[in-house]
Protein backbone atom coordinates (compact mmCIF):
# COMPACT_ATOMS: atom_id res chain seq x y z
CA UNK A 1 0.00 0.00 0.00
CA UNK A 2 1.12 3.48 -1.29
CA UNK A 3 0.48 6.04 0.87
CA UNK A 4 0.58 10.36 1.32
CA UNK A 5 1.14 12.93 3.66
CA UNK A 6 -1.04 15.75 1.94
CA UNK A 7 -1.54 19.59 3.34
CA UNK A 8 -5.36 20.18 2.80
CA UNK A 9 -6.58 23.80 1.73
CA UNK A 10 -3.27 25.53 0.90
CA UNK A 11 -1.25 25.35 -2.14
CA UNK A 12 2.21 25.43 -0.08
CA UNK A 13 4.06 22.63 1.73
CA UNK A 14 3.68 22.66 5.78
CA UNK A 15 0.56 25.25 5.52
CA UNK A 16 -3.17 23.87 5.55
CA UNK A 17 -4.09 21.16 7.76
CA UNK A 18 -2.39 17.66 7.19
CA UNK A 19 -4.05 14.03 6.50
CA UNK A 20 -2.64 11.12 5.89
CA UNK A 21 -3.56 9.50 2.20
CA UNK A 22 -3.68 5.76 1.76
CA UNK A 23 -4.40 4.32 -1.12
CA UNK A 24 -5.53 0.96 -1.88
CA UNK A 25 -4.31 -1.35 -4.04
CA UNK A 26 -6.83 -4.18 -3.80
CA UNK A 27 -10.97 -4.38 -4.01
CA UNK A 28 -11.34 -4.84 0.07
CA UNK A 29 -10.50 -2.59 2.94
CA UNK A 30 -7.66 -3.62 5.11
CA UNK A 31 -8.77 -4.99 8.56
CA UNK A 32 -9.84 -2.65 10.86
CA UNK A 33 -7.11 -3.15 13.25
CA UNK A 34 -4.55 -2.62 10.73
CA UNK A 35 -6.13 0.66 9.19
CA UNK A 36 -6.03 1.77 13.39
CA UNK A 37 -2.60 0.88 13.63
CA UNK A 38 -1.65 3.08 10.11
CA UNK A 39 -3.28 5.94 11.16
CA UNK A 40 -1.80 5.79 14.56
CA UNK A 41 1.46 5.60 12.98
CA UNK A 42 1.39 8.69 10.50
CA UNK A 43 -0.19 10.55 13.95
CA UNK A 44 -2.71 12.66 12.10
CA UNK A 45 -5.83 13.63 13.01
CA UNK A 46 -7.45 11.53 10.03
CA UNK A 47 -6.07 8.87 8.00
CA UNK A 48 -8.36 8.29 4.69
CA UNK A 49 -7.66 4.85 3.15
CA UNK A 50 -9.50 5.36 -0.30
CA UNK A 51 -10.46 2.73 -2.47
CA UNK A 52 -11.26 3.01 -6.24
CA UNK A 53 -14.07 1.68 -8.76
CA UNK A 54 -13.97 3.78 -11.52
CA UNK A 55 -12.43 7.35 -12.45
CA UNK A 56 -15.81 8.79 -11.06
CA UNK A 57 -16.61 6.53 -7.98
CA UNK A 58 -14.44 5.75 -4.73
CA UNK A 59 -15.00 4.87 -1.16
CA UNK A 60 -13.16 6.03 1.53
CA UNK A 61 -13.22 5.36 5.56
CA UNK A 62 -11.65 7.85 7.72
CA UNK A 63 -9.34 6.71 11.11
CA UNK A 64 -8.11 8.93 13.89
CA UNK A 65 -5.02 7.33 15.56
CA UNK A 66 -7.40 6.23 18.05
CA UNK A 67 -10.97 5.44 16.59
CA UNK A 68 -12.86 5.37 12.79
CA UNK A 69 -14.87 8.30 12.41
CA UNK A 70 -17.83 8.70 9.66
CA UNK A 71 -16.36 11.88 7.95
CA UNK A 72 -14.03 14.02 7.68
CA UNK A 73 -13.74 17.03 5.36
CA UNK A 74 -9.94 17.90 5.30
CA UNK A 75 -8.84 14.38 4.02
CA UNK A 76 -11.68 13.94 1.66
CA UNK A 77 -10.42 17.29 -0.15
CA UNK A 78 -6.77 16.10 0.01
CA UNK A 79 -7.98 12.87 -1.28
CA UNK A 80 -9.89 14.06 -4.02
CA UNK A 81 -6.98 16.56 -4.59
CA UNK A 82 -4.32 13.34 -4.84
CA UNK A 83 -6.45 11.17 -6.78
CA UNK A 84 -6.66 14.07 -9.34
CA UNK A 85 -2.98 14.89 -9.77
CA UNK A 86 -2.34 11.22 -10.02
CA UNK A 87 -4.54 11.40 -13.20
CA UNK A 88 -7.10 9.20 -10.79
CA UNK A 89 -9.84 11.18 -10.42
CA UNK A 90 -11.58 14.23 -12.57
CA UNK A 91 -15.03 15.24 -13.13
CA UNK A 92 -17.59 14.87 -10.56
CA UNK A 93 -17.19 11.97 -8.37
CA UNK A 94 -19.54 10.35 -5.70
CA UNK A 95 -17.73 9.14 -3.27
CA UNK A 96 -19.38 6.82 -0.17
CA UNK A 97 -18.44 7.12 3.22
CA UNK A 98 -20.46 5.80 6.40
CA UNK A 99 -21.96 9.27 6.60
CA UNK A 100 -23.44 8.95 2.96
CA UNK A 101 -23.03 9.54 0.09
CA UNK A 102 -21.21 12.92 -1.10
CA UNK A 103 -20.76 14.80 -4.28
CA UNK A 104 -17.29 15.41 -5.38
CA UNK A 105 -15.70 18.34 -7.94
CA UNK A 106 -12.30 17.05 -8.05
CA UNK A 107 -9.67 19.39 -9.85
CA UNK A 108 -7.13 21.84 -9.28
CA UNK A 109 -9.34 23.15 -6.92
CA UNK A 110 -11.56 20.32 -4.89
CA UNK A 111 -15.07 21.25 -4.16
CA UNK A 112 -17.01 19.27 -1.58
CA UNK A 113 -21.25 19.08 -1.04
CA UNK A 114 -22.15 19.51 2.13
CA UNK A 115 -25.84 18.49 3.97
CA UNK A 116 -28.22 20.70 4.20
CA UNK A 117 -27.74 23.70 6.68
CA UNK A 118 -29.73 24.96 9.50
CA UNK A 119 -29.16 26.55 12.31
CA UNK A 120 -30.17 24.52 15.68
CA UNK A 121 -29.92 27.10 18.50
CA UNK A 122 -29.46 31.05 19.08
CA UNK A 123 -27.35 31.44 22.74
CA UNK A 124 -29.11 34.20 24.61
CA UNK A 125 -26.73 34.38 27.70
CA UNK A 126 -22.93 34.85 25.81
CA UNK A 127 -21.03 36.07 28.58
CA UNK A 128 -19.41 32.63 29.50
CA UNK A 129 -18.54 32.25 25.90
CA UNK A 130 -16.32 35.13 25.73
CA UNK A 131 -15.15 34.74 29.19
CA UNK A 132 -14.08 31.44 28.11
CA UNK A 133 -12.24 32.91 24.80
CA UNK A 134 -10.72 35.66 27.15
CA UNK A 135 -12.70 38.74 25.48
CA UNK A 136 -14.25 40.69 28.27
CA UNK A 137 -16.66 43.51 28.09
CA UNK A 138 -17.78 42.69 24.90
CA UNK A 139 -21.47 42.59 23.58
CA UNK A 140 -21.86 41.56 19.94
CA UNK A 141 -23.38 42.85 17.60
CA UNK A 142 -24.13 39.89 15.89
CA UNK A 143 -26.22 36.72 17.57
CA UNK A 144 -23.92 33.42 18.70
CA UNK A 145 -25.93 30.26 17.04
CA UNK A 146 -25.01 26.67 16.49
CA UNK A 147 -25.46 26.11 12.88
CA UNK A 148 -24.87 23.15 11.19
CA UNK A 149 -24.15 21.56 7.28
CA UNK A 150 -23.72 18.36 8.89
CA UNK A 151 -21.73 18.99 12.38
CA UNK A 152 -23.13 21.57 14.48
CA UNK A 153 -20.77 24.40 15.82
CA UNK A 154 -21.01 27.49 17.23
CA UNK A 155 -20.45 30.68 15.24
CA UNK A 156 -19.09 33.19 17.39
CA UNK A 157 -18.29 36.75 16.18
CA UNK A 158 -15.30 39.06 17.38
CA UNK A 159 -14.47 42.87 16.57
CA UNK A 160 -11.54 42.76 14.67
CA UNK A 161 -8.30 40.64 13.89
CA UNK A 162 -6.23 41.80 16.32
CA UNK A 163 -8.73 40.51 19.30
CA UNK A 164 -9.10 37.42 17.04
CA UNK A 165 -5.27 36.53 16.97
CA UNK A 166 -4.48 37.07 20.59
CA UNK A 167 -7.33 35.07 22.27
CA UNK A 168 -6.40 33.28 25.08
CA UNK A 169 -9.01 30.45 24.87
CA UNK A 170 -9.80 28.18 28.39
CA UNK A 171 -9.78 24.83 26.99
CA UNK A 172 -11.49 23.57 29.63
CA UNK A 173 -14.38 25.80 29.65
CA UNK A 174 -14.32 25.79 26.03
CA UNK A 175 -14.98 21.84 26.14
CA UNK A 176 -17.79 22.34 28.87
CA UNK A 177 -19.51 25.29 26.73
CA UNK A 178 -19.35 23.04 23.85
CA UNK A 179 -20.91 19.94 25.31
CA UNK A 180 -23.65 21.89 27.05
CA UNK A 181 -24.78 23.36 23.51
CA UNK A 182 -24.30 20.06 21.84
CA UNK A 183 -21.84 21.01 19.67
CA UNK A 184 -18.07 20.56 17.94
CA UNK A 185 -16.39 23.66 18.29
CA UNK A 186 -15.90 27.66 18.87
CA UNK A 187 -15.87 28.69 15.62
CA UNK A 188 -14.57 32.61 15.92
CA UNK A 189 -14.53 35.25 13.25
CA UNK A 190 -13.87 38.42 12.54
CA UNK A 191 -13.85 40.64 9.69
CA UNK A 192 -10.25 42.07 8.05
CA UNK A 193 -9.69 44.91 5.50
CA UNK A 194 -8.58 42.60 2.94
CA UNK A 195 -9.31 40.33 0.15
CA UNK A 196 -10.89 37.41 2.60
CA UNK A 197 -14.81 36.92 3.58
CA UNK A 198 -13.62 36.43 7.17
CA UNK A 199 -10.64 35.56 9.46
CA UNK A 200 -11.43 32.35 11.42
CA UNK A 201 -9.94 30.69 13.78
CA UNK A 202 -11.48 27.14 15.42
CA UNK A 203 -11.57 25.45 18.95
CA UNK A 204 -12.35 22.27 19.71
CA UNK A 205 -11.09 20.18 23.02
CA UNK A 206 -14.07 18.63 23.52
CA UNK A 207 -12.66 16.14 20.77
CA UNK A 208 -8.89 16.43 22.12
CA UNK A 209 -8.38 19.07 19.09
CA UNK A 210 -7.01 22.25 20.97
CA UNK A 211 -7.39 24.25 17.75
CA UNK A 212 -7.71 23.21 13.73
CA UNK A 213 -5.67 24.79 11.04
CA UNK A 214 -8.70 24.64 8.61
CA UNK A 215 -12.28 23.20 9.14
CA UNK A 216 -14.30 22.45 6.11
CA UNK A 217 -17.54 22.01 8.06
CA UNK A 218 -17.29 24.94 10.04
CA UNK A 219 -16.53 27.34 7.31
CA UNK A 220 -19.56 25.80 5.28
CA UNK A 221 -21.94 26.72 8.31
CA UNK A 222 -20.42 30.18 8.78
CA UNK A 223 -20.99 30.77 5.16
CA UNK A 224 -24.48 30.13 5.81
CA UNK A 225 -24.73 31.89 9.19
CA UNK A 226 -23.20 35.05 6.88
CA UNK A 227 -25.59 34.78 4.33
CA UNK A 228 -28.74 34.52 6.75
CA UNK A 229 -27.40 37.61 8.58
CA UNK A 230 -27.42 39.81 5.67
CA UNK A 231 -23.61 39.80 4.96
CA UNK A 232 -23.39 37.98 1.55
CA UNK A 233 -25.66 37.05 -0.90
CA UNK A 234 -28.12 34.55 -1.27
CA UNK A 235 -25.36 33.14 -3.69
CA UNK A 236 -22.21 33.49 -3.17
CA UNK A 237 -18.33 32.43 -3.05
CA UNK A 238 -16.23 32.85 0.12
CA UNK A 239 -12.37 32.70 1.09
CA UNK A 240 -11.70 32.12 4.88
CA UNK A 241 -8.64 32.53 6.31
CA UNK A 242 -7.61 30.17 9.16
CA UNK A 243 -4.56 28.45 10.66
CA UNK A 244 -2.80 32.05 10.90
CA UNK A 245 -2.31 31.90 14.83
CA UNK A 246 -0.84 28.17 14.03
CA UNK A 247 1.44 29.07 11.48
CA UNK A 248 -0.17 26.76 9.36
CA UNK A 249 -2.65 29.69 7.04
CA UNK A 250 -4.96 27.68 5.40
CA UNK A 251 -7.37 29.25 2.62
CA UNK A 252 -10.70 27.39 3.00
CA UNK A 253 -13.07 28.09 -0.12
CA UNK A 254 -16.98 27.74 0.03
CA UNK A 255 -19.57 28.67 -2.59
CA UNK A 256 -23.65 28.62 -1.19
CA UNK A 257 -26.62 28.37 -3.96
CA UNK A 258 -29.71 29.98 -4.40
CA UNK A 259 -31.43 26.40 -3.40
CA UNK A 260 -29.18 26.35 0.21
CA UNK A 261 -26.88 24.09 -1.35
CA UNK A 262 -22.93 24.26 0.11
CA UNK A 263 -20.08 23.16 -1.01
CA UNK A 264 -16.78 23.38 0.80
CA UNK A 265 -13.07 22.93 -0.74
CA UNK A 266 -9.88 24.17 -1.70
CA UNK A 267 -6.66 23.40 -3.03
CA UNK A 268 -3.74 20.62 -1.55
CA UNK A 269 0.00 20.12 -1.29
CA UNK A 270 1.52 16.62 -1.68
CA UNK A 271 4.62 16.84 1.02
CA UNK A 272 5.73 13.23 0.98
CA UNK A 273 4.74 9.72 -0.25
CA UNK A 274 5.98 6.25 0.56
CA UNK A 275 5.40 2.23 0.93
CA UNK A 276 4.67 0.50 4.14
CA UNK A 277 7.30 -1.72 3.90
CA UNK A 278 6.04 -3.87 6.83
CA UNK A 279 4.75 -7.30 5.38
CA UNK A 280 1.00 -5.90 5.55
Amino acid sequence: MKYFIVDAFTDQAFGGNPAGVVLLDSDAFPEEELMLNIAAELRYSETAFVRKHSAQEFTIRYFTPKAEVELCGHATIASFSLLHQKELASGTCLCHTKAGDLRIEAGKKVMMQMAKPHIAATIADTEDIYQALGVKNYRPTMPVQVVSTGLPDLMIPLPDVVTLQSLQPDMEAIAEITKKHGAVSFHVFAFGNDSYTAHVRDFAPLYDIPEESATGTANASLTYYLQQHGIIGVEAECAFLQGEAMGRPSVVATRIQADRNIFVGGTATVVAEGNFSYNL
